[in-house]
Formats: structure tokens, C-alpha cells, sequence
């Protein structure tokens, strides 16, 4: 059988993956806190068919060997954790993160990290995500209050009508030393892997950690024109391989019309 064939279904096989990373990062593009994925891939092993050096019978030796390669295969679908454009919501409970830095979030008694900032008041006034997870430490805000301040260094303070301090608190970030190591849960979320480290617990904008804006929101760090161009080269791509099959069955039809 020519490797051809298989070589190319490799090719194809790959092709999909690139463009279902593709397809993902364009469905999430305007999902608050999204970070975008790509997919990265390597040759897959050689045929020798003569190595390089081998000692002829003149006595001189080969400069260059003869491999054949038999395809590609993923390597891994690598998650980036560029800043995000914001956006200006107005909403005191929007709180976006510039720079590094996740908030942490009790979600049934797992510790999970996310970037995504739009927070929510529950029925008893407890801080919460969307989906109504608590952020970590958790956070109670008074009936009384009236105005919810947070400045650049996660201090939260809670005023009445008379701007009278009514409680008070602090939204640590944590930081990860590979956070491309993060276990994407879904839902904006992440959680912790060997292969990201342990979170590390700090205050807004010391040890390299982001700052908090009040009142925005990090969007999708998605660049729309090159995921574009991306599927179009994935395309293109998954075409050729395809041709190469077809190319294959097309000398294996002649090889066996030969005896015909």
C-alpha cells in the first residue's frame, strides 16, 4: 500500500483539529474573560531508507541520507493568556484584570480560577459569579448599601447613603507559573494542574500581578481577522491532503490496470 495514502489522512486528520480550535475561538469571541487556543503539531516518525554517511563501494560517503516521512500528529492545543481588549460597562460589580492574575471561586467546594469579572449580588448579598458561584474569600455585601468602591489594589469598600463605611474587605488575585497548564473546566473556568503549578495568593499589583479596574469588563483576547485567515489556510489545507489521496488512488488504478 503507498504511504501516501496514509500520510495524507494524517494531514487531514490534523487539518480538523486546527480548525475546531479555530471554530471555538471564533464561537467565544465576544465570551467575557475568553483566552484563545491554538493547535500545534510535529512529524510523525521516518522510514530510512538510507542513512546519512554510509561509506559507498568508491570509499566516499553519502552527504545526505533518504527518509521518507510518514505524517503529522498534535502535539498539544496551547491556551494564551494575553490581556483582553475592555470594555466599559459602568456596572460597579464589573471588575476586569489588567494584567496577570486570576480570582478564585468556590464552585461546590472546588477551589476554580477565572478571569471573567461580571460578578453578581445574590438573595444574600454574597459576591457570585453568573452562574452564581461564590467568589473566594467570600464577600457579603450589607442591605444598607447604596455605593460598592474597589480600588486598583482589590480593597471593596461598602458605603450607605451618608458615604458611611458599612464593611469592608479584599479581593486577592492568584497567579500560576505556567498558567497555560490550567485544565479548561468550561464556564469561564480553570482549574489547577501539575503542570501549572500551585496559585499563588497575592494583592493586586504587587509581585507582577495585575491591577482591578472597577466598571469594565476583559472581553475576548480572540483577534477575529486571524482566525479568519487561519481557517482559510486550514482549509486550503485539508483540500490538499484530500488531493493527495486522491492522487494515490489514482496511481494504485493505473498500477492495477497495468496487467489489463
Amino acid at each position: 500500500m503507498m504511504r501516501s495514502l496514509w500520510t495524507a489522512a494524517t494531514g487531514m486528520v490534523a487539518m480538523q483539529l486546527q480548525i475546531d480550535t479555530m471554530s471555538h475561538n471564533l464561537a467565544n469571541v465576544n465570551t467575557v474573560g475568553f483566552k484563545k487556543s491554538r493547535a500545534e503539531f510535529e512529524d510523525l516518525m521516518y522510514q530510512t531508507l538510507q542513512v546519512a554517511g554510509t561509506e559507498t563501494v568508491g570509499g566516499n560517503r553519502l552527504p545526505t541520507g533518504l527518509q521518507v516521512g510518514l505524517g503529522v500528529k498534535p502535539t498539544t492545543v496551547h491556551k494564551f493568556f494575553t490581556q483582553g481588549d475592555m470594555q466599559n460597562t459602568g456596572n460597579t460589580l464589573d471588575v476586569a484584570i489588567q494584567g496577570d492574575g486570576f480570582f478564585k471561586v468556590d464552585v461546590n467546594g472546588r477551589d476554580l480560577y477565572t478571569r471573567a469579572g461580571s460578578f453578581k449580588l445574590n438573595q444574600d448579598g454574597i459576591i457570585v459569579t453568573s452562574n452564581g458561584y461564590p467568589l473566594q474569600p467570600t464577600i457579603t455585601v450589607p442591605t444598607e448599601t447604596k455605593t460598592i468602591t474597589i480600588t486598583e489594589n482589590g480593597h471593596l469598600t461598602c458605603l450607605d447613603q451618608n458615604s458611611t463605611e458599612l464593611a469592608s474587605a479584599d479581593i486577592p488575585l492568584y497567579t500560576f507559573i505556567n498558567p497555560s497548564g490550567l485544565n479548561a473546566e468550561g464556564r469561564n473556568m480553570y482549574s489547577t494542574t501539575q503542570a501549572s503549578g500551585d496559585a499563588q495568593e497575592v494583592t493586586p499589583g504587587d509581585k507582577n500581578a495585575g491591577t482591578l479596574t472597577q466598571g469594565y469588563l476583559e472581553m475576548s483576547n480572540v483577534e477575529l481577522v486571524d482566525e479568519m485567515v487561519g481557517l482559510i489556510v486550514g482549509q486550503r489545507a485539508y483540500e490538499a491532503n484530500s488531493k493527495s489521496i486522491t492522487t494515490a488512488d489514482g496511481m494504485l488504478q493505473t498500477a492495477i490496470n497495468v496487467k489489463r
